[in-house]
C-alpha cells in the first residue's frame, strides 16, 4: 500500500498484471505514434513534399515539440484536477488531432496537427508515472516499473513493421486511423476499469507562480543545470537518428524494405542498457556510466564519420553504419535515466514538478537539435554522425562538471 497518513483510505489498485497492462499500454502510445511513422515518411514526402522530401522528417520532431511543450503542465494539471481526467481529455485531443492529420491536405496542416497530437501524448506520458507512484512506494513501484518498462520496450521494435503492414493495407494516411484505435483502447480501458488514485482532498490548486519558482530553482543550481543540459544533448542524438533513420536506409543503401526488420533489432539490442544499467549503476556510479558512454560514443561516431567520408569500409559501411546507429540507442538506455536521477538529487521536495520541468526542457531542446541535423541529409549518414560526435563531446564535456548532490 501507498504511504498514507493514518486513516486515510488506499485508493483502489486493479489486479497487478492488469494495471502493469493498462501502464504500459498508456506509455507505448508515445513510441508507437513516432516509430509506427518511420515507414510512410517517404510515401508523406512524395505526396506533400515533392520537392523538398527531406522535409518529412519533420513529421516524428512536430510530434516530439508537441510532447515536450505539454510535458510542463500535465503533471500539475493531473495535480489539480485528478489523474483520470487529464489522461482521457489528453487522449481526446490526440484523437482530434489523429483525425486532423489523417484529413490533411498540406504537409504544414500536418505538421500542425502532429504537434497538437504531441500536446495530447504527453498526458499519458506523465501521468502513468503519477498513477504508479500513487498505488505504490518503494521497491514496490520500481518492481511495477520495470515490469512497465519491460513490456514497453518491446514497442519501439514492432512499430516500423506495424506501420508498414497499414500502408501496405490501406496507405499512410490509415495510420492516425491506427493512432485513434490504439488511444480509445487505452481510454476506455483507464475508464472503465482504474479507479482515481487521487482523492479530491488531496488535490492541489494550479498556480503559475509555484510553475515558476520550480523553473527558478532548478535554474539556480549547477547541478540541476548541467543535468538539463546533458540530457538535451543525449536527446538530440536520439531525435537526430530516429528521425534521419528510414531515409538513411531507403536513399542511402536501399533497404527500405527491410528497414522494420532492421529497426526492430536495433531496439531489441538497444533495450538490454537499461538491464546492464541496472545491474552496474550501484557498483560503478551513475557520472562514471554516463562518461564512458559519451567517450565510447566520440570514438564510433569519429570513425563511422572518416569511414564514410573516406568510402574505406566498401559494402560493409551498411554494417559499420547498424553497429553505430545500435550504440546510439543503447547510450540512451545507460544515461537518459543516470542523468535524470542526478538533476533530481537537489530537488527531491519538488520532485513531481522538476520531474517535468526536466523533461520539458530536454525533450523541446532536443527538438531544435534534431531537426537542422535531419535537415542537412545529404544522400549520407555523414552530417548526422558528424553532428552526433560534436554533440557527444559537448556532452562529455559537460558531465565532467556534474558534481554529485549532497546534504
Amino acid at each position: 500500500m501507498t504511504d498514507s497518513t493514518a486513516g486515510a483510505v488506499s485508493p483502489k489498485r486493479l489486479p497487478t498484471p492488469e494495471f502493469i497492462a493498462l501502464m504500459a499500454m498508456l506509455m507505448a502510445s508515445i513510441a508507437f505514434s513516432i516509430d509506427a511513422m518511420l515507414p510512410a515518411l517517404p510515401q508523406i514526402g512524395a505526396e506533400l513534399s515533392p520537392g523538398a522530401p527531406n522535409l518529412a522528417q519533420l513529421v516524428v520532431t512536430s510530434f516530439v515539440l508537441g510532447m515536450g511543450l505539454g510535458t510542463l503542465f500535465t503533471g500539475p494539471l493531473s495535480d489539480r484536477f485528478g489523474r483520470k481526467p487529464v489522461v482521457i481529455g489528453g487522449a481526446l485531443i490526440y484523437c482530434a488531432a489523429a483525425l486532423t492529420a489523417y484529413l490533411a491536405p498540406t504537409l504544414e496542416t500536418l505538421l500542425a496537427a502532429r504537434v497538437v497530437q504531441g500536446l495530447g501524448a504527453s498526458a499519458p506520458r506523465v501521468v502513468a508515472l503519477a498513477l504508479v507512484r500513487d498505488l505504490y512506494a518503494g521497491r514496490g513501484m520500481a518492481r511495477i516499473m520495470s515490469f512497465v518498462m519491460m513490456i514497453f520496450s518491446l514497442v519501439p521494435a514492432i512499430a516500423p513493421s506495424l506501420g508498414a503492414v497499414i500502408i501496405d493495407l490501406s496507405g499512410w494516411r490509415s495510420i492516425f486511423l491506427a493512432f485513434v484505435i490504439f488511444s480509445l483502447i487505452g481510454m476506455t480501458w483507464l475508464g472503465l476499469r482504474q479507479p482515481e488514485t487521487l482523492a479530491a482532498a488531496d488535490r492541489r490548486p494550479l498556480r503559475l507562480s509555484v510553475l515558476w519558482a520550480a523553473i527558478r530553482e532548478m535554474a539556480a543550481h549547477p547541478t540541476v543545470r548541467l543535468s538539463i543540459a546533458v540530457q538535451t544533448l543525449a536527446f538530440g542524438m536520439l531525435f537526430s537518428m530516429i528521425s534521419s533513420i528510414q531515409q538513411i536506409f531507403e536513399v542511402t543503401y536501399g533497404r527500405a524494405e527491410s528497414f522494420p526488420l532492421w529497426f526492430g533489432a536495433i531496439a531489441i539490442a538497444a533495450a538490454s542498457a537499461t538491464v546492464l544499467n541496472s545491474q552496474i549503476v550501484m557498483r560503478v556510479g551513475m557520472r562514471a556510466i554516463v562518461k564512458t558512454m559519451f567517450t565510447v560514443q566520440i570514438g564510433l561516431s569519429a570513425v563511422t564519420a572518416t569511414a564514410i567520408w573516406a568510402g574505406v569500409f566498401g559494402g560493409l559501411e551498411f554494417y559499420l553504419y547498424v553497429f553505430w546507429t545500435t550504440s546510439v540507442f543503447f547510450q540512451a538506455g545507460l544515461t537518459l535515466g543516470n542523468l535524470n536521477a542526478l538533476g533530481m538529487e537537489p530537488v527531491g521536495h519538488i520532485a513531481g514538478m522538476a520531474a517535468s520541468i526536466m523533461a520539458s526542457v530536454g525533450t523541446v531542446g532536443a527538438v531544435i537539435i534534431a531537426v537542422p541535423v535531419g535537415l542537412a541529409f545529404d544522400g549520407t549518414p555523414l552530417p548526422l554522425a558528424t553532428a552526433i560526435c560534436i554533440c557527444a563531446v559537448l556532452a562529455l564535456w559537460l558531465t565532467t562538471m556534474i558534481r554529485r548532490y549532497t546534504d
